[in-house]
C-alpha cells in the first residue's frame, strides 16, 4: 500500500461501524474506571464529552482529502520556477502506538512545475496527516507522496523534527531527545547542491 493511500481506509469497506457520539463516551467511561477513578465523580462527570470533542479535533484529518486541498495551481507565476519553501510547520500529531501526542516542526520544499500551490494549502496538508494516529515515519512519507501525486512538481523535499511524549513520558522517560525524519524525490535527490540549498534554508 502507498503512503499516500495508508491510513485512508473508509471504515464501511471494512464492514465496521462507527460508534456514535454516545458509544464513544461509554468507552471513555470504562477507560477512567480502568484506570482505577470513579466515572461518576463530580470532576470526571463531562469527561468523556470533553474527550471525544477533543479526538473530534486531534482526528479530524480522516475527514479530509489532499486532493482537494491541493486542487488550485497558480499557473501565472512569470516563469518562476525555483525552490518552494515553507520553514517551521507546526506538526501536533499523535502516535499510533500508545496515542501520546508528539509536537513538532517541518520545513517541506517543492521545485514547480508550471505552477504553484498556496502556501496555506501546504500547511493545511500537514495538519490533514497530523490529525490522525501517526508514526513520524510514516507522516513524513504521506506529506511527500500527496505534494508528489497532485502538484506533479519536479521534487520534493522535507524534514520533520519531533518530541514524542510515548517516550518522554513514558518506557524511556528521555525528554532531551527528539526524532527527525527525512525524504527527498525527484531533483532532490539527483542534485546534492539543490539539496544542500534546502538543508540549509531548512536550518539556518
Amino acid at each position: 500500500m502507498s503512503a499516500l493511500k495508508k491510513h485512508t481506509l473508509d471504515i464501511t469497506n471494512l464492514n465496521l461501524a462507527k460508534p456514535d457520539r454516545p458509544e464513544a463516551e461509554a468507552a471513555v467511561r470504562t477507560l477512567l474506571a480502568w484506570a482505577g477513578d470513579d466515572p461518576t465523580r463530580e470532576g470526571l462527570l463531562d469527561t468523556p464529552k470533553r474527550v471525544t470533542k477533543a479526538f473530534g479535533e486531534w482526528f479530524g484529518g480522516y475527514g479530509q482529502d489532499a486532493a482537494e486541498i491541493l486542487s488550485r495551481v497558480f499557473a501565472d507565476v512569470s516563469g518562476y520556477d525555483d525552490m518552494v519553501l515553507l520553514r517551521s510547520i507546526d506538526v501536533k500529531s499523535h502516535c499510533e502506538h500508545h496515542m501520546a501526542p508528539f509536537i513538532g516542526t517541518a520545513h517541506i520544499a517543492y521545485l514547480p512545475k508550471g505552477g504553484v500551490v498556496g502556501i496555506s494549502k501546504i500547511a493545511r496538508l500537514v495538519d490533514m496527516y497530523a490529525k490522525r494516529l501517526q508514526t513520524q515515519e510514516n507522516l513524513t512519507a504521506q506529506i511527500v507522496a500527496a505534494l508528489d501525486t497532485h502538484l506533479k512538481s519536479r521534487g520534493c523535499a522535507i524534514i520533520i523534527e519531533a518530541v514524542h511524549q510515548c517516550m518522554t513520558t513514558r518506557g524511556a522517560q528521555h525528554p532531551n531527545v527528539s526524532t527527525i525524519t527525512t525524504k527527498f524525490t525527484g531533483e532532490f535527490t539527483t542534485d546534492l547542491s539543490l539539496r544542500d540549498k534546502f538543508l540549509a534554508f531548512a536550518h539556518p
